[in-house]
């Protein structure tokens, strides 16, 4: 059975074993988190989002419609996801581009990833890394716009 702080606001059932839910956390109608998971508090949680298991979800992070994450993903303090391209106020695209952090991935923290991209498997995103493409499995990415700077051994 999940853990849910008394002053988490939780609108779906669709939470898996285990999975801590701290206060202050928002997870819409629609979402589905998997086992394990740690969902720190102040984060939200759109519906339609995808969550694996064994992921945690630092404090300050929202998680937009669109966003897959497979398991064991780190998503660090305020790393910032982005769903929509050309965003206007009251101006909403047919579907919302659809972000992938693959397996084992790790999101630094106010990393900031653009709307359709894919974080491979065991990829790092350095603190702060501005990601406006792809990054390829194994990898580590800094900067704006964020640059591979090694890869990471496969053990």
């Amino acid at each position: 059975m999940p853990s849910i702080h008394a002053l988490a606001d939780v609108q779906t059932d669709a939470i898996g074993e285990k999975t801590r839910v701290w206060q202050y956390a928002v997870i819409l109608k629609g979402a589905r988190i998997g086992s394990n998971c740690n969902i720190c508090a102040h984060t939200l949680i759109e519906g339609g989002v995808v969550v694996g298991d064994n992921v945690t979800v630092k404090s300050g992070v929202f998680l937009w419609e669109g966003l897959v994450i497979e398991d064991n993903v780190f998503i660090g303090p305020n790393a910032t996801f982005t769903n929509d391209r050309v965003p206007r106020s009251k101006c909403y695209p047919e579907a919302y581009e659809v972000t992938v952090l693959r397996e084992g991935c790790s999101i630094g923290a106010n990393a900031t990833l653009l709307p359709g991209v894919t974080i491979g498997r065991h990829a790092m995103v350095g603190a702060g890394a501005v990601v406006t493409k792809d990054v390829p499995d194994y990898c580590v990415v800094v900067g704006n716009p964020a640059k591979v700077i090694r890869e990471l051994e496969h053990g």
